[in-house]
């Protein structure tokens, strides 16, 4: 079936453990794995490489044992050449196939910032639309065991930054699969990234080839007080704060985002009208970010609806910390949206 035949689904369907519903669910990481099985196996022009998608992990299983199914040529390792890899990754969706270049962390994408930012994200501009670059770059970001400052850096506002990139990060593992399989039928650059804590999540995930279109966001919970925009791994972080609030009686309202890039303005200024309060939650660092951005397009457009300023839950600007201790210490989480929620609850302009 041609990429544009795609079935399109808006919202993930919510189900009530409690009646006993036989729900198919996979892991984020089974998620991703069946969505690029099924890309492989759709359009032969798709192919997928990058370091370790075919080693017995098979990238936190998410490329596992496709390289079995598919062969060699169509799931490859590759070598410590990241400018390289992406090179050839763009090269090749300018000759008409459809690449999905793998890293294990985004950290390693700087290496190959200028084919990103200089090639894969113009060329098509630069020729009013006649070459298309179908190309989905993968990256895994977030805290892990201690990785330090130059092995889990959230970098997504740094590419949120340039013209001609799509960003999405997925929360669920519904969406996972759904924004994957857009995110290779689009012919555009996408940068996906997949935040590492949430390949522990588990969720329903149908079983068919389905897609979530860009640009649309999913409100996650409803609420009246607080309008709460949360990325990627934030937003299971809201979704717990939001259950220690309602025990005090404020109700937050939690909108993923789900693409950056495209970003939904109109689901999040129609939730501004309602609350009047903005809080965004994003593991990104503070100064420059993806937060700052929401924040100007609120005040710029849904600013006589606001009763107080906005704030944000961010890394401090300082660089990743190693271990434990630290890493708790610059991991903002629950506790960091419930102290910035009962702080503009409890102060009104």
């Amino acid at each position: 079936m041609p990429w544009t035949k795609l079935q399109v689904e808006r919202e993930e369907p919510t189900f009530d453990e409690n009646e006993g519903q036989d729900v198919r669910k996979l892991s984020y990481g089974e998620a991703l794995r069946e969505a690029l099985d099924q890309a492989l196996a759709r359009d032969g022009r798709v192919y997928a490489m990058g370091q370790g998608v075919d080693d017995p992990g098979g990238m936190f299983g998410s490329t596992l044992d496709l390289h079995k199914k598919y062969g060699g040529h169509r799931v490859f390792d590759m070598p410590l050449n990241e400018e390289g890899t992406v090179g050839m990754a763009i090269g090749s969706a300018m000759a008409g196939m459809r690449p999905v270049s793998i890293h294990n962390r985004p950290d390693f994408l700087l290496m190959a910032m200028d084919q990103i930012v200089n090639h894969a994200s113009k060329w098509s501009y630069m020729f009013a639309g006649q070459v298309p670059i179908p190309l989905v770059i993968r990256a895994c970001i977030g805290r892990g065991w201690g990785s330090g400052a130059q092995h889990s850096q959230a970098l997504q506002s740094l590419f949120f930054h340039v013209p001609g990139l799509r960003i999405v990060m997925p929360t669920s593992p519904y969406d996972a699969k759904g924004l994957l399989i857009t995110s290779i039928a689009d012919n555009n650059p996408v940068l996906f990234f997949e935040q590492r804590w949430l390949y522990k999540h588990t969720g329903y995930v149908p079983e068919e080839v389905y897609s979530i279109p860009f640009g649309q966001a999913v409100i996650k919970r409803q609420g009246t007080d607080v309008t709460i925009v949360a990325v990627s791994h934030m937003v299971t972080e809201a979704l717990r704060a939001a259950e220690k609030l309602a025990t005090k009686g404020i109700d937050v309202e939690i909108i993923d985002p789900r693409t950056l890039k495209p970003l939904d303005e109109l689901t999040i200024l129609n939730s501004i009208k309602k609350t009047g309060r903005l809080l965004v939650a994003d593991l990104c660092w503070k100064t420059g970010g993806f937060s700052a951005e929401v924040i100007t397009r609120v005040t710029q457009k849904a600013f006589s609806s606001l009763k107080q300023a906005p704030q944000r839950v961010t890394f401090p600007d300082i660089p990743t910390p190693s271990g434990y201790v630290l890493e708790n210490a610059f991991y903002p989480g629950v506790e960091d949206i419930v102290m910035a929620v009962e702080s503009m609850m409890a102060q009104e302009i």
